[in-house]
């Protein structure tokens, strides 16, 4: 039977599958629901484990809050679309 911590990542895991395609089927919600998902992969996920068999699983979490961050920022954009900023005028 699986732990309570194990039940979360296989959640964690479906929501970030599901909704993986937010930015094709041009959803902010989902771009918001795939964010949720990252922040508990992040925070549920080892950074490495290992098990008896010599396999072994590595997690590159900079990867994670890379697409985090692209989720959020379609997510905000309320339009369906990426933000991209614009600094000119910056100086001024």
């Amino acid at each position: 039977m699986p732990t309570a911590r194990e039940q979360q990542i296989d959640a964690a895991a479906a929501a970030y599958l599901e909704n993986a395609d937010y930015a094709e089927v041009n959803s902010p919600a989902k771009a918001a629901a795939f964010a949720t998902a990252c922040r508990k992969l992040l925070f549920l996920l080892p950074k490495r484990t290992a098990q008896g068999g010599g396999t072994e699983l590595e997690l590159d979490p900079e990867s994670l809050r890379g697409e985090l961050a692209a989720a959020l920022n379609y997510a905000a954009s309320g339009t369906g679309q990426y933000l991209h900023p614009s600094f000119e005028g910056y100086r001024d």
